[in-house]
């Protein structure tokens, strides 16, 4: 049996249950799927470790709303924690979740610029056929 490979790694690897690799990232997804995730994943791709205590300061967040948050980063592996006397840093697990942030934000711009030119050629097209008085 040729397993697929991902990076160097057997497909099965990502997942204990040999998931489909769509069903698994799907579950990468779902990591991903609340703003104070994509907000303190974007801070940690700005490079170097991250103080918990930084991240309350970003984010506003009570501590242990923002506990769960990266628990939640943690079970899916996107980030890591070091604990450093009393206290805990934060980093990204990957380097390629910078750039799956990256790709998010010009995918995102391509579809609101799109948006944007189909809601001037339709309020044009309005305007061409409205009757005038």
């Amino acid at each position: 049996m040729n397993k697929a490979t991902q990076n160097g790694r057997h497909v099965s690897d990502f997942s204990l249950d040999n998931r489909p690799l769509y069903e698994v990232k799907a579950n990468l997804f779902k990591g991903l799927a609340h703003p104070v995730r994509i907000r303190t994943l974007e801070r940690l791709a700005g490079g170097g470790d991250v103080s918990v205590s930084e991240l309350l300061a970003d984010t506003g967040l009570e501590p242990s709303h923002l506990s769960q948050h990266l628990s939640v980063l943690r079970r899916h592996n996107l980030v890591v924690a070091d604990r450093r006397g009393s206290q805990v840093f934060y980093r990204l697990a990957y380097p390629q979740v910078a750039d799956l942030l990256s790709v998010a934000r010009i995918l995102l711009v391509e579809v609101l610029q799109t948006t944007q030119r189909h809601l001037e050629t339709s309020e044009a097209d309005v305007s061409s056929t409205a009757p005038r008085s």
